[in-house]
Formats: structure tokens, C-alpha cells, sequence
């Protein structure tokens, strides 16, 4: 079923298609930059294209004269009172009411299916999001990507996509020796030693006591004096499959899960980086060569020139090229990360990746490998690198620096536990990714217009408080069957719900979920303004004792809009209330 923004846009793709077998447009003419959006002012009219301002080059005339050819067109088309032509050559339409009265059916129609979009149909994206070092719980610094990433892969898929939603586990590193060790230490402490502070380069956590009892139940003291070359590879593999299911525990108590987990020691034991340097050789994007000095200072004492294998970064636009393997033979993070995109691009059509703002130097290297891996395939690879900005914590004002916990960071868990999933997750997408942002514990939880997620599903509460009071109180349901009664102030709140499925469609191609929360809080806005009309205007309330017929329309509108309401939610992950 066609929603209201994708009917008038094949209407206006039929008159462009005319106008080409015209021959006002020549046969290879583009309509991809064409759109059809509510004009900025709404006194302008119910919606707007560009038609003419795109394909007026193409058409070898100015875009005025193509305007008045589109819209003479256009004026011709079912539920199109008027095409009118504004400034340099846009076109500003106004429709027949009937028209988003024919919308308001459909969202009942359609249901927890409206706005869904089969716009990414037969694309398949990999999202790999969060991304932690396996080394304690998932904390404040972890979770705006989170979110991010888990909403955007939601998006993606009610746009039609194939989404895979993977985690890379960093376990092949130092730090992971580290946490062995340390879990080695809690360990000794639950088999009875005084283990006392916490040495230096240890993780001090709190987390890993139970990790240590675990390790104790599992093994006795079979490792608890044996040498650490006996120990470590034991410890190391269960230490990070227990913080794995840590870290599980903690995004499911975000509403987070994902499909595929791919181990970075794995990588490496399946010899993935030697198999990529092969394919890379064959290709021409390494080479054996040497690395400059440090640039900007005089090199280290100790500095001298050593041949490496070197990806071919600057073809790509990096600054220089990278070396894949370290002078020791070991392979560079870079070098391990380049053959875990190359695996991931065998399996995906698209990439995206999402990144705290700190690895922000990295993306080019890396987008540089995929741009390489891509080519020498001959399959393009979209690559996308969302990067995502640190959370300041407040509490009244003040920076909130510690956890119980965690003995240094604020976990998601203490997050949650003490504002809910809902609360985490709305507030993380009330910004751009890509801006600074501070989440104050007190204010996310106040009962105020200031609060967007407390104001959207306050607004789907409201609707649903009405929706019961009408039936118990009053008898009335909603009914499409007396719409036809609903006026000018109701039609605006109809052009607002309408236009869902194109926030939709324009938010996944712009791969930034959190236009769906601004989109949300701007239909709430709308919808508590209509009720405050009520207020000081008794014929605007949605319960009319005097009018049950026009009340049974209201009631239609006002479940339709908690339908958006719900669907929009959804897609974010946020639970759509029904009291408050």
C-alpha cells in the first residue's frame, strides 16, 4: 500500500516520464536528486518538489519555464487542488483534504507495518558496533556508540536492509594478557591468599572477583603456584569468555544484542593476516619499503630505518602508508584490522562501522583498505565510519566520575539500574553523533518539554489515557467512518504523522537514527499542542459529550498518531508507555 509522500512521488515521476517521451527531456535524464518534501513554510502549500530546479540544465531551459510544464502536469493529478510556482522554480502543491484523510486510513491500515520502507530491499550491511576490549563491563564510553549503532541497524532494517549486526572482540592484545593476570591475582584471593593493593598495570576492578571465584571453582589451585607460561593461555581464554558474558549481560540489559561475535585471536589463528598480505602482494597494495622519521621533531635517539611490509594508504588519500607488520614480525593492529574488513566485506554488500570520536585518525587507513580490497575484487564496497562523541556524566551540575562497581568508571548497569533502558537509550540519540554531550541523571528523568523522552511517551501515554477514558467513561471509539468531520487543525497533526515514512527513508540513506527521535519529539510537540487547544476552546477537546461523532474521528486521529508514535519507538528501541 502506498503511503501519501511515495503516491505524489510517482505521480511526479509520471509526469517526468511524459515529459521525456515529449521530448522536453532528453532519454537519459536523471530524476535520483528529485525530491518531494513539506515546503519550510507551510502557508506555501502541503508539499514541495524541485523538479524543475534539478532537470532544467538537462532540459536545456531555465528552471521556471520547465516549472510551469510540470506543474500544468501536475494540476491534472487525483487529489491535487493547486500547483503553484515559487521563486527560481520550485513547485509548492496543495492537496484535496480527502487526500490525508486517505493517509490517516492508511496508518490504521498498515499498522506497526507503517513507514516501513523497501527502500535497502536485496543490500546487505554489516554493522559492527561497540567493539570493547573484553576486559570489564561495558561502561559510559561504550555506550552512546551502543546505542548508535543498535539503532541505526533497526533503522536500516525497517528501510528494507539486510543487516547483520556484528561485534569484534580485541583479544589478541597486551591487554588482554593484563586482564589474564589480573583475573590470575582475584584467583589466588579466592583460594584464600591476602593479595592486598592492587599492583600497578592491573585492572582493579571489582568485577573480576567473581571472575576469580569462578577460576577457583573450575581448577582448585592447580595453577595457583605454577609458573605463569603454564597459566596465562588458560587464563587468557577464560577470563575473556567470562567478561564476554559480562559484557552480553550488560547490552541486553540495553535491549542490545548482536548477530555475529568475530574473535581477533581467531583471526589470527586462522592465519586471515597472512592470507590478506598474499591477496595484497598479488595486488599491488604492499610493498616492502621504509617508513619516514617521525615528522615535526627530531627522531628518538634509538630511531632507525627499518624495511616494512607498507599498504599503499596514500593512493587512497591517506597521509602515508601504513605498515602491516611491526618491525618484530608481529602484526600491527592496522594490519589485523585490514584482513577483518576484507572478511567482512566477502559477506556484506555494504560496511559501517561505528567508532568513538578517539579513532578518528584510523579512518582513513582503514577506509583506504576497503577503497583497495574493493578495486582489486572489481566489487564496490561502500564503506561507511560513523564516529561517535564521549558522554560528559552529571549529577546537578557536577561531572559524576565514580562507580561502585567498577572502582573508576560509571557502568551501563549502573546506568540503567537507576534510570531505566528507555531513558538511556532516547537520551543517547537526542544529538548528533558526532556532537559533544553531557547526560545529567537528574535531568533525563524530569517531567518536562525539556525532556524528549520523557515528552514523547508522555504524548503516547496521553493518547492512550484518552483512547481508555472514552470507551469506559464516555462509550465513544475511534471510527474512520465519521473522519470526514476533521478540520484544518487536525489535518496539521495528519501532515506531521504523514510524513514518517520519508523520515524513514531520508534517515537511513543518511545512515543518522537519531533523526527519527527528533522527528518523534516534533510529533509530540504537535500533538500536545492540539490538546492544549482544549483547554481554552471546549469544542477542540478529542471527547465531546455533545459530539460523539466528531469525538469518534478525534479518537481515529489520536490512534493513529500513537500508532507513529509506537512505530518510531520501535525503531529506536524505546518502549512506547501507556501510563505514566
Amino acid at each position: 500500500m502506498k503511503t501519501l509522500y511515495a503516491a505524489y512521488a510517482d505521480a511526479i515521476e509520471t509526469v517526468l516520464t511524459d515529459l521525456v517521451s515529449e521530448g522536453v527531456l532528453p532519454s537519459d535524464a536523471s530524476f535520483r536528486n528529485v525530491t518531494l518534501e513539506p515546503p519550510r513554510d507551510p502557508s506555501h502549500g502541503d508539499l514541495a518538489t524541485n523538479a524543475a530546479m534539478v532537470l532544467a540544465k538537462a532540459a536545456k531551459t531555465n528552471p521556471r519555464a520547465l516549472a510551469e510544464q510540470i506543474a500544468a502536469k501536475l494540476q491534472a493529478e487525483a487529489g491535487i487542488v493547486s500547483a503553484e510556482i515559487a521563486g527560481p522554480g520550485f513547485i509548492n502543491l496543495r492537496l484535496d483534504p480527502a487526500a490525508w484523510l486517505a493517509e490517516l486510513r492508511a496508518v490504521a491500515k498498515l499498522g506497526d507495518e507503517y513507514g516501513r520502507s523497501i527502500m535497502g530491499a536485496g543490500t546487505s550491511v554489516n554493522v559492527e558496533y561497540v567493539s570493547a576490549n573484553p576486559t570489564g563491563p561495558m561502561h559510559m564510553g561504550h555506550c552512546r556508540g551502543a546505542v548508535v549503532g543498535d539503532a541505526l541497524s533497526s533503522l536500516l532494517e525497517f528501510a528494507g536492509h539486510d543487516v547483520t549486526r556484528e561485534y569484534y572482540i580485541n583479544d589478541a592484545g597486551g591487554q588482554v594478557d593484563v586482564l589474564a593476570r589480573s583475573a590470575h591475582l582475584r584467583y589466588c584471593e579466592a583460594l584464600g591468599d591476602d593479595i592486598g593493593a592492587i599492583p600497578e598495570g592491573l585492572y582493579p576492578g571489582e568485577y573480576l572477583i567473581p571472575v576469580g571465584e569462578a577460576l577457583a571453582n573450575k581448577f582448585g589451585d592447580r595453577f595457583k603456584d605454577s609458573d605463569e607460561v603454564e597459566w596465562l593461555p588458560v587464563f587468557r581464554a577464560e577470563a575473556v569468555a567470562r567478561m564476554m558474558d559480562v559484557i552480553k549481560s550488560d547490552l541486553a540489559m540495553l535491549g542490545i544484542r548482536h548477530d555475529v561475535f568475530s574473535s581477533e585471536a581467531a583471526l589470527h589463528l586462522a592465519k586471515k593476516p597472512d592470507a590478506a598480505e598474499v591477496w595484497l602482494r598479488e595486488h599491488d597494495f604492499v610493498y616492502d619499503g621504509v617508513l619516514e622519521a617521525p615528522k615535526g621533531k627530531a627522531p628518538p635517539e634509538d630511531w632507525e630505518p627499518v624495511e616494512l611490509p607498507l599498504f599503499r594508504s596514500t593512493k587512497f588519500g591517506d597521509d602515508q602508508d601504513r605498515p602491516i607488520k611491526k618491525s618484530n614480525g608481529a602484526w600491527t593492529y592496522f594490519g589485523a584490522d585490514l584482513a577483518y574488513h576484507m572478511q567482512k566485506a566477502e559477506t556484506a554488500d555494504e560496511l559501517i562501522d561505528i567508532w568513538g570520536a578517539d579513532h578518528a585518525g584510523t579512518v582513513k587507513r582503514i577506509k583506504a583498505a576497503v577503497a583497495a580490497l574493493s578495486e582489486g575484487k572489481g566489487k564496490a564496497t561502500p564503506f561507511d565510519v560513523k564516529l561517535v562523541q564521549m558522554v560528559q556524566l552529571m549529577r546537578g551540575g557536577e561531572p559524576v566520575k565514580m562507580s561502585k562497581r567498577s572502582g573508576n568508571f560509571i557502568t551501563i548497569a549502573d546506568m540503567i539500574d537507576e534510570v531505566g533502558k528507555d531513558v538511556v537509550r532516547f537520551t543517547m540519540l537526542t544529538r548528533k553523533p558526532e556532537a559533544q554531550m553531557e547526560f545529567d541523571f537528574a535531568k533525563v528523568v524530569e517531567a518536562s518539554k525539556d525532556n524528549p523522552v520523557w515528552y514523547v511517551q508522555y504524548a503516547h501515554a496521553r493518547i492512550q489515557s484518552t483512547l481508555r477514558k472514552a470507551t469506559d467513561d464516555e462509550g465513544v471509539t475511534p471510527s474512520a467512518d465519521v473522519i470526514d468531520q476533521l478540520g484544518e487543525e487536525e489535518i496539521k497533526l495528519i501532515r506531521r504523522a504523514a510524513q514518517f515514512p520519508r523520515e524513514v527513508e531520508a534517515a537511513a540513506k543518511a545512515r543518522e537514527p537519531h533523526r527519527i527521535a527528533f522527528y518523534l519529539y516534533d510529533l509530540a510537540t504537535d500533538l500536545n499542542a492540539f490538546y492544549s487547544l482544549g483547554n481554552t476552546e471546549l469544542e477542540k477537546r478529542f471527547i465531546l459529550k455533545q459530539d460523539k461523532g466528531l469525538s469518534a474521528a478525534r479518537l481515529f486521529l489520536a490512534q493513529a498518531i500513537g500508532q507513529v508514535l509506537r512505530n518510531g519507538l520501535r525503531v529506536l528501541g524505546v518502549e512506547a508507555v501507556d501510563r505514566m
